[in-house]
């Protein structure tokens, strides 16, 4: 704003000029109150600058212009009330999907499903949800069984699982009347066997309550074993029940298409998620909407390298949006890595006890030969799953410490002296591995003892409680067909290994000296 004074030479005295100044000052006044109210404020410096040109104009008594510096507009703060409305305005917009969004979100995504989808064996026409060739109640069992398998497993080692678990018991019933050492043997080598005992307890829980399936989220929930993941996958897939299925594939492609970049491991975040599933299933078709979420997340919207040019839902993509426009953000970014839980390190020493009969060795015939095996207990890591003899030990310990663990231990839970009970045969240390779980790194110590009895082995451990532990005898071929853990399998190979090895070491073939004459 530029204020203009003018002075007339022939204005000399001194009350005109009084009231010109006083006049001029009266403005001035009026419009730096006004810019005040504005959110306007002038510095002392610039005032002196302007007092300063103000007198030189006096004394040179000749019109000028003087320029008032420019003001400086400071941007007045939000207010609590105002920035919280901002907050409230961009957390709805993030955390919902509008209705036409949704509806082109639900075609393309269907759309595409119907032409790429894997040839998986639970998704065979039978068991198509459009086809009603297969009862729903055996449609049912197909996903159940597979949604559990495909739970922390790659979908390629679930498949060969699943096609021999579906060829043993076809039906609900029929699992119902197995043994769990036989589920074991069939879930061996997937891990996390927790999830086999949990659908033996549910097929027993449905048939004793009368045979028939649950058909909705909330019946399923009442089912031992299935949680909010599961009984969505069966609800919809199988009874078309309109609810969302939410695994870790979902949540990628939902985080994705908002940007939401809030740790996907918080439960307040997880809910979030699980509404804005709800509103992308589709009221027609709600089992292969959600298939489609988890398809596209396993195949295209994968954790690293996502293949963002063949995804059917990129012009819906937020987080693909917002790196288009930002080079230092990524489609990646989206959801935000969860800080990795610390694995703890523990240490074990495995001893296979291998009982010797008669008056057989190592290398003669081992038909009478039996391995001790021990079950772990019902409750923890690795329920009721049989194992060779083992102790946790406190650290990395020595051989001397590791054995006398082992002989603590059998002698406890055994009565087994290997110096009172037989005549140890071979005791050798045969190697190490590292068995890796989910937060525990465990570091496996292998012993081989090998142990002629001087009575029988029924009168050997007849003297024990059997409920205090329980425990077998087997032979060789059984054991090879036994449903052992991953980690237990590989002690035993690594134990058969080192016999080879002392065999082939030990044995000398006999030659025939041709007498000369």
């Amino acid at each position: 704003m530029q204020i203009k004074v003018f002075y007339d030479r022939k204005l000399t005295t001194a009350q005109h000029f009084v009231g010109l100044t006083e006049r001029h000052a009266s403005v001035a006044t009026s419009a730096s109150k006004s810019k005040r109210a504005s959110g306007f404020c002038i510095s002392s410096m610039e005032d002196e600058e302007y007092n300063k040109k103000r007198k030189q104009q006096k004394q040179g008594k000749k019109a000028v212009v003087v320029e008032r510096p420019r003001r400086v507009a400071r941007e007045r703060p939000h207010s609590p009330t105002e920035k919280q409305e901002e907050d409230d305005i961009e957390d709805i917009v993030k955390w919902s999907f509008s209705g036409d969004e949704t509806q082109k979100i639900r075609e393309c995504l269907l759309e595409w499903y119907d032409l790429n989808k894997r040839d998986l064996p639970w998704r065979s026409k039978k068991s198509d949800s459009s086809s009603p060739s297969q009862p729903q109640e055996e449609r049912a069992y197909g996903v159940w069984v597979s949604e559990v398998m495909l739970q922390q497993t790659r979908v390629q080692t679930v498949i060969q699982y699943y096609n021999r678990w579906m060829h043993k018991w076809p039906t609900l019933h029929l699992l119902s009347q197995a043994s769990l050492e036989e589920v074991n043997e069939m879930w061996a080598g997937l891990g996390y066997y927790r999830r086999a005992r949990f659908l033996l307890e549910g097929a027993k829980m449905v048939v004793a309550g009368g045979g028939r399936f649950p058909k909705t989220v909330s019946e399923l929930r009442k089912i031992r074993g299935i949680g909010d993941y599961t009984a969505g996958a069966i609800a919809s897939i199988a009874f078309g029940e309109v609810v969302p299925v939410v695994d870790g594939n979902v949540i990628r492609v939902i985080t994705r298409l908002r940007a939401i970049s809030a740790n996907p491991k918080d439960l307040v975040t997880v809910k979030k998620i699980w509404k804005l599933a709800a509103q992308l299933v589709d009221p027609i078709r709600p089992g292969d909407l959600n298939q489609a979420l988890m398809e596209l997340g396993a195949t295209v919207c994968t954790p690293l390298n996502p293949s963002c040019s063949s995804c059917p839902a990129s012009g819906h993509c937020h987080a693909l949006s917002v790196s288009g426009h930002d080079s230092l953000v990524q489609v990646t970014d989206f959801p935000a890595k969860g800080v990795k839980v610390k694995q703890r390190h523990d240490f074990s020493a495995v001893c296979v006890v291998e009982l010797l009969g008669g008056q057989k060795t190592l290398e003669g015939n081992q038909s009478d030969s039996r391995f001790l095996l021990v079950k772990r207990p019902d409750e923890g890591l690795l329920a009721g799953l049989w194992e060779f003899p083992s102790v946790l030990l406190d650290g990395d310990a020595g051989l001397a410490t590791r054995r006398e663990a082992i002989d603590h231990f059998l002698e406890k839970k055994f009565g087994i002296d290997s110096k009172k009970t037989g005549n140890i045969v071979v005791r050798k240390d045969v190697g190490e591995f590292v068995h890796m779980f989910t937060h525990i790194r465990l570091k496996i110590f292998v012993e081989l003892l090998v142990v002629r009895l001087k009575g029988r082995k029924n009168d050997l451990f007849g003297k024990q409680d059997k409920e205090a532990m329980h425990w077998k005898c087997v032979d060789g071929d059984a054991l090879s067909s036994l449903g052992l853990t991953s980690a237990v399998r590989k002690a035993y190979i690594m134990v058969q290994k080192f016999k080879q090895e002392k065999l082939s070491n030990n044995f000398t073939p006999s030659r025939k000296r041709n007498r000369m004459t």
